[in-house]
C-alpha cells in the first residue's frame, strides 16, 4: 500500500497575504522549480533570479523579487524561518541552527528582504525544529549564544545538569525576529513545533543521526512565472 503524501504546512500569517508556502513534513513535495542552495550554516545570501539554476552556492538565507520565483531550504531540526513583505513584493527562506543564529542568519536574512521593500512591513513564519523538551546542548553552545543574545535566552535555553542545557531554537527565533522590528502578530508559529518528538512527521538528525532524510520548505514570490507559461 503506498503512503499517502502529505501537504506541507501552511502557515495562516503567510497563507493570508496570499503567497504561496510549505513547511516539509516527511515526503510533502515542493514546486518542481524551486531554487534551494546549498547550505553551510552560515550567513551568506544569495538573491535568486528568475535566470537562476545552479544548487551549489553556499548561502543560508536565500531572497527573491522575481514574480513566481520559489525559494527554500532544508532541515533536519535546525529552524525553517519563511518570510515575506506585506505586499509580497519579496519573499525570503532562511536556515537557522544555533551556529547560523550565533553568527546573526536571522538579521542578515531580514536585511535582505528589507532592502527589497522600501520600508514594507514583514511576515514571518518559523517552522518545525528542535525545542527545549528534547533537545540538549552543551556549554559551547550556551557561550556562542549568550554573546550575542544573552539578553533574549530566559526559558530559552534551560539547564538541565552540569554544563549542559535544553535548548529551544524556534522560541529564539521568534525572540530575535521581534527584537529585529517584525511585529509579534506578524510572526506565525502554528507550526513551531518539535522535529525531535514527531518521528512519524519531521526527520530528525539529533534522533536519528546519518540515517535522517531532511525536510524541504518554500516559499514563492506572488505573481507569474514566464517559464510556466
Amino acid at each position: 500500500m503506498t503512503e499517502a503524501t502529505p501537504e506541507p504546512l501552511c502557515e495562516p500569517v503567510l497563507k493570508d497575504l496570499g503567497v504561496h508556502h510549505g513547511f516539509g513534513q516527511r515526503r510533502s513535495q515542493v514546486p518542481d522549480l524551486a531554487f534551494f542552495p546549498s547550505q553551510v550554516h552560515g550567513i551568506e545570501v544569495l538573491d535568486v533570479r528568475r535566470e537562476a539554476g545552479s544548487t551549489t552556492v553556499p548561502a543560508d538565507v536565500v531572497v527573491t523579487a522575481d514574480a513566481g520565483v520559489s525559494i527554500g531550504i532544508v532541515t533536519a531540526d535546525c529552524v525553517p524561518i519563511l518570510a515575506a513583505t506585506t505586499s509580497g513584493s519579496a519573499v525570503v527562506a532562511i536556515h537557522a541552527g544555533w551556529r547560523g543564529l550565533a553568527a546573526g542568519v536571522i538579521e542578515s536574512g531580514l536585511r535582505a528582504l528589507r532592502s527589497k521593500s522600501e520600508g514594507e512591513a514583514l511576515a514571518c513564519a518559523i517552522g518545525p525544529a528542535a525545542r527545549g523538551c528534547c533537545y540538549e546542548v552543551d556549554d559551547p553552545v550556551r557561550i556562542g549564544l549568550s554573546s550575542r543574545y544573552r539578553d533574549h535566552l530566559d526559558e530559552v535555553l534551560v539547564s538541565s545538569h552540569p554544563g549542559h542545557f535544553r535548548l529551544d531554537l524556534p522560541l529564539l527565533a521568534a525572540r530575535i525576529l521581534e527584537a529585529n522590528g517584525v511585529q509579534s502578530s506578524q510572526i506565525g508559529t502554528l507550526h513551531r513545533v518539535c522535529t525531535i518528538c514527531d518521528a512519524e512527521r519531521f526527520e530528525s538528525y539529533r534522533r536519528d543521526g546519518s540515517r535522517a532524510g531532511r525536510l524541504k520548505h518554500f516559499i514563492t514570490r506572488p505573481g507569474a512565472d514566464p517559464r510556466q507559461g
